[in-house]
This record gives structure tokens, C-alpha cells and sequence, in this order.
């Protein structure tokens, strides 16, 4: 009988037929946008091999160097002589197989014994993160490895980096906190070996499983087949997924009464702004309540400011005195319209790989002003970054105070007195925009056309080993892509005040 992998069993838990196409189809699989999580994860457990072996005696088993079957040969070499600890050793017994992130050696009488500790790029400890340490534990167990403490080590987010790639000591603290899961772990092992043997079922087995997709196929993780397994299913043109905030026990019920499409719905199970989406899905027509948007803007004055950060965040920190998933601000832009029409434009972008805090408050105080509301779309991110950087900067802060309580959201002006069926549910500026101003489609961008993308192009940048002229680049896209997400702001706030686009882009 083949092992099965963690992951493997895993899969089984979440979906039997995705088990069965990890095995038989793994072409299927559509792994795209999972970089970035890959990435925090690795650097998370190259920290933790300092983290919990300061004097560096532990031994690394790289699969991808040994191969499998020399790397579970020289982890049982190693887990018997228990003389340091060993990080990703390889277990094997019972049908199944994995790779432990820590084992520490603790000897008692002469004999090994183990602390085996998983560790997680979260902030909290999930459900399926106590299954995982689980079968874990299960097969080490089964190997006759003697472990006195199953833990999960995950995130503290309250951790702030003291710099010099100083991350804390497991008997000190630091970036990690231990939650100890050893009697529960234990209990769990006859439940883990009925999973193992199912999971050898289902993979043993000559024909696909039939499963229907469902709420499983994002929970606990996005499955890597959904493409596959949706292939021949009719999605309607209005799909109840495009319901604004449908409770999910709600939907149930209405997809048991087989309805899929939600101008199916009947009105007296939507709440008033699900029924503005089905009447415009409906008829096909927009809602605009022309009137009641430029009541909402009259009464701000000049001049009026649109800003939009770019942020970024790491589950290890690499800045001195952050925190992990701090939101970062690298980049923003601000257009200012003035009274007699004028728009002016200014921004920041810092990619020079050092922290960009401390220059994007000072840039950011001096390029809003001091009067004037200040519009962000989903102003909530905004007005959180900003009072981060008041935390940091506290001589900064009664400045940035001023900045925070000029901010005015401008997505419930939207979302209150606009809707086009092509929103489809959503009232994001990149579903709105398209409806109200599609000459500002952000396809024709080059490069960054989203807020991923911005991320993904900004580590790049302050990657070492990113040449000049890519860098410039990237500066070129990143800037394009944050002024065009402001002077969408100008333009929607331009058609609720009812007043003419006074110039371009």
C-alpha cells in the first residue's frame, strides 16, 4: 500500500474527489495566484529554524535536494540519535507520510524522546491547522517516535521587530506564540487512522468520485480543481453570488427551492438593496438616484482631495520597529480638484527597499493640506493606515489626526444611489467604473492593473537582484496604476455632483 501524504489526507478531509485528482489527474490543477502565500510561508519557516534553534545544532532535511526516500533514511538516523533538533523530518508509518517542521530532542532516561511543533504563517489557530498537527503526530506515533508535546506554532502579531534579524527565542518570546495541543492530539489518533484508511479508499479507487461542488470547494482552502470540476456546470448571467450580503443560510434555502438565477428570487426574501439588483438585472436598465447623490456631496467643499494607498505586508518583518502584516503604505496618490476646476496630481513610491513609512506620512501631511475633505473609496483602509502611522510617528500624529478626520468615503455615496446590472453584486470602483466611465478601463495599463499585481511588482522592485531598468519600470506601472485608481474618484465624484469632466487623465 503507496503512503499517502499529509497534504493527501488533507485533501481527503476537505473533498474526496479532490483527494482522488491530487492522485490520478494532477494536471488538472490550476495553482495560479498562490506565490505570494508559498513565499510567507517558506520565510516563516526559515525563521522559525533560528527561532527555535538559536545555537544552530539542528539539521535541515531538504526533500527537494535528497529525494524521499533518502530524506525519511536520514531522518530516522537522526531522530534516534536525538541529538539536536531537525527540522522538516520525514515520517512514514501506517499508509501515510510527512515531514515535521520542528522536532525537538528531549531525552529522558537515557532515551529520545520528541517535541514536535507545526508551524503556521496565521495569526490564530485554525480548525483544520489541530487536524493537520493530528495526522502528523498520528504518524509519528505509528513509527515508534515518542513524543512528549504536540504544539502549533503560529503569529504573534503583536511582536515588533527589534531589527539585526532578531526574531525571539522560543524560551523568550518573540515572533511566535506555542498553543501546546498534546492531550488532544493524542485522543484524536483511532479518528486519524480511519481517515488514513478511507483516504486509501477513495484513492485506490479506479473511477472519480462524484461530488458536487458546494461551499467545500473554498473551505479550508481554495481547491486547485474548482476549474475542472465546474467545466460543464451553466452558470446564469445573474448567478445569486452577485446578491449583495446573502446570508448563507439564506441562499441554502433558496437553491432548494431550485432557483439559481436571482431574478428567480422572490422579493420577499431580499432585503431593499438585493431587490435594486434584481429589479436592474431584471430590466436591464441602471439605478441612479441623481438627485440624492449630489445632496450627499453638497456639502463639501473645495479643495477636494482623492487619495488611494498601495500597501504591503509580511508575516516576517523586514523593517525595524513593524509588526508582522502591518499594512505598509509603499505608494499612494492624491488628486486635488480646486474650485475653479483645476485638477492637480502628486503621489509617493518609495522602492528603494527600506521602510517607506516614516517619508510617505511627511510626504503624505504636506500633499493633503489643511482643509478640504479628503474622498478614499472603502475609506476604512485608508483611515486605518493612517492612524498606523500616527502609532509609529507619535510627533506626527496630531497632523495626521487632522488628515483622519477630513476623510470622507465616497463607496456609500455609490452603493446608496448607483447600480448597473454589469456590477454584478459588487460596487468595488473597478465594477463601478467600467458602468459610469469606461473610457478609464484599467486593461489598458500595462503591467499592474490591480492590487495584487502592485504587490507583486513592488517586491520585486526592492529585490536586490532586480536591475535598474526593470525597476524603472515597475515604477512607471505602479505609478500609472495609483493615479488611475484617484482620478477614478475625480470622475464619480465629478457625475454625483452633476458637474462636466473639466480634463483627461
Amino acid at each position: 500500500m503507496p503512503n499517502l501524504t499529509k497534504s493527501q489526507i488533507m485533501a481527503y478531509r476537505q473533498c474526496p474527489k479532490r483527494l482522488w485528482l491530487e492522485i490520478h489527474k494532477p494536471e488538472l490543477r490550476d495553482d495560479s495566484g498562490s506565490q505570494m502565500a508559498f513565499a510567507a510561508g517558506n520565510q516563516v519557516g526559515a525563521v522559525a529554524r533560528s527561532y527555535f534553534d538559536p545555537k544552530q545544532k539542528g539539521s535541515f532535511i531538504d526533500i527537494h535536494a535528497l529525494g524521499h526516500s533518502e530524506a525519511i533514511r536520514y531522518s530516522a538516523e537522526l531522530l534516534a540519535k536525538a541529538d539536536g533538533p531537525v527540522f522538516e523530518a520525514g515520517l512514514f508509518a501506517a499508509g501515510a507520510l510527512a515531514y515535521a517542521d520542528v522536532m525537538l530532542p528531549n531525552r529522558r532516561n537515557g532515551k529520545a524522546h520528541w517535541r514536535m511543533i507545526e508551524v503556521k504563517s496565521s495569526t490564530k489557530v485554525h480548525d483544520h491547522y489541530r487536524d493537520d498537527l493530528a495526522i502528523q503526530a498520528f504518524i509519528a506515533s505509528e513509527a515508534g517516535i515518542s513524543l512528549t508535546e504536540t504544539s502549533i506554532a503560529y503569529i504573534d502579531n503583536s511582536f515588533t521587530y527589534p531589527g539585526n534579524g532578531y526574531y525571539g527565542e522560543m524560551e523568550q518570546g518573540g515572533l511566535f506564540q506555542l498553543l501546546d495541543l498534546t492531550e488532544e492530539t493524542s485522543e484524536r489518533f483511532e479518528e486519524v487512522r480511519e481517515w488514513v484508511a478511507l483516504a486509501h479508499e477513495i484513492a485506490n479507487q479506479p473511477v472519480e468520485p462524484e461530488v458536487a461542488t458546494g461551499n467545500h470547494c473554498t473551505k479550508p482552502y481554495d481547491c486547485s480543481f474548482c476549474a475542472y470540476c465546474n467545466r460543464d456546470k451553466t452558470v446564469p448571467d445573474f448567478p445569486l453570488s452577485s446578491l449583495p450580503r446573502l446570508h448563507q443560510k439564506r441562499r441554502a434555502k433558496i437553491e432548494q427551492s431550485g432557483i439559481d438565477d436571482l431574478r428567480d428570487v422572490p422579493d420577499d426574501m431580499l432585503n431593499v438593496l438585493q431587490q435594486r439588483v434584481k429589479d436592474c438585472s431584471v430590466s436591464g436598465e441602471p439605478y441612479y438616484n441623481a438627485e440624492g447623490a449630489a445632496a450627499a456631496l453638497r456639502d463639501h467643499t473645495y479643495p477636494a482631495y482623492f487619495l488611494d494607498f498601495e500597501t504591503i505586508s509580511f508575516a516576517v518583518p523586514i523593517w525595524e520597529m513593524t509588526q508582522p502584516y502591518l499594512q505598509i503604505p509603499f505608494q499612494y496618490s492624491v488628486h486635488t480638484v480646486h474650485s475653479d476646476g483645476e485638477i492637480q496630481h502628486t503621489g509617493f513610491l518609495n522602492i528603494n527597499g527600506s521602510d517607506p513609512s516614516l517619508a510617505c506620512a511627511l510626504q503624505l501631511i504636506k500633499d493633503c493640506g489643511f482643509q478640504g475633505p479628503i474622498f478614499a473609496y472603502n475609506a476604512g483602509f485608508e483611515s486605518g493606515v493612517i492612524r498606523k502611522l500616527a502609532e509609529r510617528f507619535p510627533d506626527l500624529a496630531p497632523k495626521l489626526a487632522g488628515i483622519l478626520e477630513r476623510i470622507v468615503d465616497l463607496l456609500p455615496v455609490v452603493r446608496n444611489h448607483y447600480y448597473h446590472p454589469n456590477q454584478h453584486g459588487s460596487w468595488s470602483i473597478k465594477a463601478v467604473l467600467p458602468a459610469i466611465c469606461p473610457e478609464l478601463s484599467y486593461d489598458s495599463l500595462d503591467g499592474v492593473n490591480n492590487g495584487g499585481m502592485a504587490q507583486e511588482a513592488f517586491l520585486e522592485a526592492i529585490n536586490p537582484a532586480t536591475h535598474a531598468e526593470r525597476k524603472q519600470q515597475i515604477r512607471q506601472q505602479l505609478t500609472a496604476y495609483c493615479k488611475r485608481d484617484t482620478f477614478a474618484m475625480v470622475r464619480l465624484w465629478q457625475v454625483f455632483k452633476g458637474i462636466p469632466a473639466t480634463q483627461d487623465l
